[in-house]
């Protein structure tokens, strides 16, 4: 059944998802450049949104016809929930569609902090190979070592399950939904969890909650060798905490894929530490990630323009009053 109605993306999809939507009888429209003011000039007639990166606060408030909101990705503070709620959209997400990639990432930076080889091909290339070669003297196993996870959700729970029957580690985790918790996993209060971690990952949501949560008190209790990566949203960590840590070396290293502000400002005091790895956001794209988590956006989108409930409902209160938004073309 054709839909014909009007998709607009903030950010363009996988070709399988555009291919969904364009089965279905929709026209992909999305905005040009970098200018996030023409995101304004195509909601407006606009039935569907499928966001991938921020959008402004206000932004649905331009959509009248808008029935559907489709999160390409899990995190909600990319988008106004509370006002997508009170006009009565329907919002949905793809939960689970980019974990295994943003588990493998944290595992990646586990081993870059701990066996450095991007400075050892960086030295070998530049200097020579017994240079190279002395610079590994303080590269570190994961084996057998101690791994705390903040959020066992979906990332969470792979990061465990690697870290725990991959690598051998002790897995403690904070995590108020403990029966959620595999075997394996230790709940743990988070200042213990920081005290005895030898890595540390940050996988929770950004909420309320965990504004800020890793402040100078838990980096305080971590060890000297130990390394932070977050992977999570980087309003988790105070900044200037982290930087005053690093900058002390009174912890291993960190390793950083979010920021507060994005992108990362030029001259931040981030980009002149050296025990600090540093991504732009990309923990959660890979080739197979951004397949899944297109596929299942674009599906989701069109089941709602065609009156259908969404699998993965956000807000399913206001389903019904959704289905009224727009009318016909």
């Amino acid at each position: 059944m054709s839909v014909n109605a009007k998709v607009l993306v903030t950010n363009p999809v996988d070709a399988v998802g555009e291919a969904i939507l364009r089965e279905a009888g929709c026209r992909i429209v999305q905005p040009s450049g970098e200018a996030q003011e023409t995101l304004y000039d195509l909601v407006v007639d606009a039935d569907a949104l499928i966001v991938r990166s921020k959008i402004p606060d206000d932004l649905l408030d331009h959509g009248p016809r808008l029935r559907a909101v489709v999160r390409h990705g899990v995190g909600l503070d990319f988008l106004p929930m509370a006002r997508a709620t009170a006009l009565g959209i329907a919002v949905a997400n793809v939960p689970g569609a980019n974990a295994e990639a943003v588990a493998e990432y944290v595992f990646a930076a586990f081993l870059e902090l701990a066996r450095q080889l991007g400075k050892l091909n960086a030295e070998l290339r530049e200097s020579d190979w017994w240079t190279a070669r002395a610079r590994s003297a303080g590269a570190l196993e994961l084996w057998d070592k101690c791994l705390g996870i903040v959020g066992v959700g979906n990332v969470g729970q792979r990061v465990a399950r690697i870290g725990g029957l991959g690598f051998g580690m002790r897995v403690l985790a904070s995590e108020p939904r403990l029966g959620a918790l595999q075997d394996f996993v230790s709940p743990t209060a988070l200042p213990d969890l920081f005290a005895q971690s030898d890595f540390i990952a940050l996988c929770c949501p950004l909420t309320p909650q965990t504004h800020q949560l890793v402040g100078a008190d838990l980096i305080g209790r971590m060890k000297s060798t130990a390394c932070l990566v977050n992977a999570a949203r980087g309003e988790v960590i105070d900044d200037d905490a982290l930087v005053a840590a690093l900058r002390e070396r009174r912890i291993g290293g960190a390793a950083l894929d979010v920021f507060a502000a994005q992108p990362l400002p030029r001259g931040h005091p981030y980009l002149s530490l050296d025990n600090l790895v540093l991504t732009p956001h990309l923990a959660g794209l890979t080739v197979e990630s951004m397949q899944r988590m297109s596929k299942i956006a674009c599906e989701e989108a069109v089941r709602m323009l065609r009156g259908e409930q969404p699998v993965n409902s956000v807000n399913p209160e206001v389903w019904h009053s959704s289905r009224r938004r727009g009318g016909p073309r």
